[in-house]
């Protein structure tokens, strides 16, 4: 078994995340099998395209697969990003460019964002908070999935064990997310042992019953607080949720 997709961003350790991959597929020549996918946290054209150019030269390449907006969280940024000399520009110029193949955005906190962006524009992909605590509160689950599946566009799941809040129940939070009609997820691995149980997990891999679902949805009921699903609270540390006003 070979895992191919590599998630990464510029802010991922201060660049180091791009670069030990782009060494690492440089050393051993795999670049054309790997699927690569970097992200912009900025909002403007101008300085997304040199956030490309910089992520280009760590991963040791002239092309990624996917870009992608990096937690467009509210109505105001998404604003911003198709605004004129929004990153929006960006992204499309380098894909007329050949720079990049695909455009995604991504969303941590409130679906209602990720629904009026692929309302905008088709992207292929769409990363979005999914562990089974997201459910219970401003749900992609819910409120986004049904309608990026209609639509045809690849959601990708993130959060899974939320930043390591679910290791007591750690494969039935995977079953929960990869029960979803999901491309594909990601899970962040930091030692071999942890790349090894991830993918024994797989290999074992079943879809969670109706039953199993609704026990494990009641068992980490207690766990939907916004200093454990922190991407939904007014800031990492704030303990206070966001309040939606769309």
């Amino acid at each position: 078994m070979e895992i191919r997709s590599f998630g990464r961003a510029p802010s991922y350790s201060s660049g180091q995340s791009e670069s030990r991959l782009g060494k690492a597929l440089a050393m051993d020549g795999r670049r054309s099998r790997v699927h690569i996918a970097t992200k912009t946290h900025d909002r403007t054209r101008d300085g997304s395209l040199r956030l490309l150019e910089e992520s280009l030269k760590r991963l040791q390449t002239d092309h990624i697969e996917e870009w992608r907006l990096h937690n467009v969280a509210t109505m105001d940024e998404l604003d911003r990003i198709f605004a004129k000399g929004g990153a929006m520009e960006a992204l499309l110029e380098a894909k007329e460019q050949g720079l990049v193949k695909h455009l995604s955005i991504s969303g941590h906190t409130n679906p209602r964002v990720q629904l009026e962006a692929i309302e905008r524009y088709p992207f292929d992909s769409v990363l979005v908070a999914l562990s089974a605590p997201d459910a219970l509160i401003y749900s992609f689950e819910h409120e986004f999935l049904p309608v990026a599946t209609q639509k045809g566009i690849a959601v990708i799941g993130m959060k899974v064990l939320a930043l390591g809040k679910l290791g007591h129940t750690y494969e039935q939070a995977l079953r929960y997310t990869w029960s979803l009609p999901v491309s594909t997820t990601i899970i962040g691995m930091e030692t071999m042992e942890q790349l090894e149980r991830n993918l024994a997990a797989f290999e074992r891999f079943k879809p969670l019953t109706d039953i199993e679902r609704l026990g494990l949805l009641k068992e980490l009921a207690p766990l939907v607080e916004p200093n454990v699903l922190r991407w939904k609270a007014t800031a990492w540390d704030s303990g206070v949720w966001v309040e939606r006003t769309v």
